[in-house]
């Protein structure tokens, strides 16, 4: 089989302040936007995998169904989840991206990359096609960044920028709310 990079997109809600967890990890109840949850779990769905840190996840119906790459530091390598037969565990210190792409047996598709704010990170200098930053008029002070340095020294469209990273659009998807998604693409 010839396998070949994924098409890999980033999916995030984020507060004013551009988090998307409390300081505790959880999720806050102001994030939680019905609009944003069908966007979310409708883009994941057409995903062929999800990746995510051991402490996010996407939840809904189909997430113990889905392909999964779970980075954690408690690996060496790239290995076969014992917990579950859909995933593989991977440590991007001791591994390259590739290699646990390879693990899935996935010949193509899209990479959906969910969090939390070090997955986040690292997949900004692997390279997103897409990142879907969705931002909603909720308050969430002192909380987890969507990616590292945000709130201290940037704001999330800043360290988009800083990785070559350029607005496509905006929509709405909920004008109650004024919640809205931007799409992020590389430039060029």
């Amino acid at each position: 089989m010839v396998t070949k990079r994924p098409r890999i997109e980033g999916f995030a809600i984020i507060s004013s302040e551009g988090m998307i967890a409390a300081s505790d990890g959880s999720f806050p109840e102001n994030l939680k936007i019905p609009a944003d949850h069908k966007f979310y779990q409708d883009s994941v769905d057409r995903a062929a995998a999800v990746a995510n840190g051991r402490h996010s996840s996407e939840g809904g119906p189909k997430e113990a169904a889905r392909r999964r790459i779970i980075l954690t530091r408690r690996v060496e390598r790239v290995i076969a989840d014992p917990d579950n037969a859909n995933a593989v565990l991977w440590n991007p210190a001791s591994a390259p991206f590739e290699e646990a792409w390879l693990k899935l047996n996935l010949e193509n598709g899209t990479l959906a990359v969910v969090g939390g704010t070090d997955v986040f990170g690292l997949f900004l200098n692997i390279g997103y096609d897409s990142f879907f930053l969705t931002r909603a008029d909720a308050s969430v002070p002192r909380g987890r960044p969507v990616f590292p340095g945000v709130g201290r020294n940037a704001t999330p469209e800043e360290v988009l920028q800083k990785h070559g990273m350029v607005l496509r659009e905006t929509r709405m998807l909920d004008a109650a709310t004024n919640t809205r998604v931007e799409e992020w693409v590389p430039k060029g």
